[in-house]
């Protein structure tokens, strides 16, 4: 048995295709002639993007336009002129194609591998793939055709790139395992678009199979088997089977009110990184956006966006979700996250520094851009402000404030927005948990960010594997946190949601209902399973687990119980 990254949940058993690394090397070559040389280069980036729109496009039909956005944003990459016009001076330069290919990309990939945003990071696996993919073109390499690989082939390979992935066939693949990748990487996303069973950074696993032999691949836990006995090939023929049957009953969920066991009523929303993913939100049967990323709108531009530009992106989210709740997050950058452009400058300790509201309120000029941008784009739906890293009651009255001069210049010129918009807090650090009773008194709503709280709580770098056995929402300083945070929430009588990846925990749903959290927000292809969780408990059964759970004292006692009395 091996363990990896459960990355795509199922179950997959089959034959094993080993996807073997093409060796990349080359002669690092003067270049006399570097016109000609340009213009070879300049035809493996057109032979790329052909190939690459190809697949993108087939993905677009196959899946979705979302999972397609991930092979067009290859396309944007390569013809972003800080990366193919460094290439071109390399080669004017002298360099060979291949060597200013590869000198840029590491340029970029040590750069995007630096950070600890799991986003940024997937930056650097992007590059990665379009430097392979633009080597083979230049060294004349042909993969091997995924598509034509035979049905119930586990397939095997150091990375599984989105262009690898984008060429299978889910008719015949049955499952995926990688030496390297996690949770959020692209070929995970397409894994699970693709509903491909897939456990990833299994250590040498390359090396540990060959072709034919027979594979498990267990996605929902992470583990590997290869040539499995008898008895354990038995249990898991079984597992697929239960697996299956619980997927197609989750589609009884579609269109439902998510209800408790008893029949109290919750919302269940989704999270999302671009306006385009609110039609997925909706696709998926969300019943509204608990939490839009707006960074990433300031990531994907080479330049400050303008009031327009955000005005017309928050506008495209509140008409696609037609009167749904949109719950808006203001910049949060800093940290893991940075934006050359910005100027930010470096910290000795970022998570701790000029981040997030912080920055916000330190650049009121960029800032009001924002919130009016904001502002105004709830007139076409039912759009709310929140602000990331509240720390202090001063900066959500400080906010406030903005807004409210924002709307007296609305009032002057005519421009129409929602009078009654609402603005709430992340609760994401101690310090907001501790005041939350105060922060209830002022915010209109909380959305507890789970990921952060957790860190701070804890005190725990998640990108540190030495303490990496710390970092749980589990632990019993977390949950008592939470638990906290939604009393006062429902003390003052304001709604409390949950936007962290513990929101679509199927452990952690029955102790939120037990707690009174009011709406649950998480990635749009988890809302059938979490709608479904959540009906199996009623408040009853729910306050009774939590009672049992909150008297333990470590967080493995906790886990265990909470497995034992797993309803999945």
């Amino acid at each position: 048995m091996y363990k990896g990254i459960a990355a795509s949940r199922g179950i997959g058993i089959g034959s094993i295709c080993v996807i073997a690394e093409h060796d990349l090397s080359f002669e690092k070559k003067k270049i006399e002639d570097t016109a000609a040389e340009k213009e070879r280069f300049n035809k493996a980036v057109d032979e790329f993007k052909e190939e690459t729109m190809k697949q993108a496009e087939d993905i677009r039909k196959r899946i979705g336009p979302k999972e397609a956005e991930i092979l067009e944003g290859h396309l944007v990459m390569i013809s972003d002129p800080s990366m193919s016009g460094e290439m071109t001076k390399m080669i004017d330069a002298g360099q060979c194609a291949e060597a200013a290919v590869e000198a840029v990309c590491d340029m970029f990939i040590g750069m995007f591998s630096q950070m600890d945003d799991e986003m940024m990071k997937q930056r650097a696996s992007d590059i990665s793939d379009i430097k392979v993919s633009l080597l083979k073109i230049l060294l004349g390499i042909k993969d091997i055709d995924i598509s034509k690989v035979e049905p119930g082939t586990i397939l095997v390979a150091k990375d599984l790139t989105p262009s690898m992935t984008s060429q299978i066939n889910n008719k015949n693949v049955a499952g995926i395992i990688t030496e390297v990748g996690g949770k959020t990487s692209h070929s995970a996303i397409l894994a699970r678009a693709l509903e491909i069973p897939a456990v990833l950074s299994v250590p040498d696993v390359t090396t540990l199979v060959k072709d034919k032999d027979t594979a498990i691949v267990d996605g929902t836990e992470g583990i590997v088997y290869i040539n499995p006995e008898g008895d354990i090939l038995s249990k898991y023929l079984i597992k697929r089977e239960d697996f299956i049957r619980k997927q197609s009953e989750l589609k009884g969920f579609l269109g439902k009110e998510t209800l408790t066991a008893d029949g109290e009523s919750v919302e269940l929303f989704c999270n999302i990184g671009t306006p385009k993913d609110a039609k997925k939100a909706l696709e998926c049967d969300g019943e509204g956006i608990g939490l839009f990323r707006s960074e990433f709108l300031f990531m994907d531009s080479g330049h400050l966006p303008t009031e327009e530009e955000q005005f017309n992106a928050y506008k495209e989210a509140a008409v696609t979700m037609d009167g749904k709740p949109v719950i808006i997050r203001t910049l949060d950058i800093g940290g893991d996250k940075d934006i050359p452009y910005l100027g930010m400058k470096k910290e000795e300790n970022p998570f701790l520094g000029y981040r997030a509201v912080r920055y916000c309120l330190g650049n009121k000029e960029a800032y009001m851009l924002q919130l009016r941008a904001i502002v105004r784009a709830s007139a076409f739906g039912k759009i709310k402000i929140m602000l990331p890293l509240v720390t202090c009651v001063e900066e959500l009255r400080a906010v406030k404030e903005m807004i409210s001069d924002i709307k007296k210049d609305f009032d002057t010129n005519g421009i129409d927005y929602d009078k009654d918009i609402e603005v709430g807090c992340m609760i994401e650090t101690p310090a907001a948990s501790l005041i939350a009773d105060i922060l209830a008194k002022e915010a209109d709503f909380f959305s507890i960010g789970t990921n952060d709280l957790t860190q701070y709580t804890m005190s725990v770098d998640r990108g540190n594997a030495d303490v990496a056995y710390l970092y749980s929402t589990f632990q019993p300083s977390v949950l008592r946190s939470i638990k906290h945070i939604i009393e006062c929430g429902r003390n003052a009588g304001i709604p409390v949601g949950m936007c962290g990846e513990a929101a679509a925990d199927p452990l952690m749903i029955p102790l939120l209902i037990s707690f009174g959290l009011t709406e649950f927000s998480v990635n749009p292809v988890l809302v059938l399973t979490a709608r479904c969780i959540i009906s199996k408990w009623s408040k009853k059964e729910a306050d009774e687990l939590a009672d049992k759970i909150m008297s333990l004292t470590t967080e493995a006692e906790i886990v265990a119980a909470l497995k034992e009395a797993s309803k999945e």
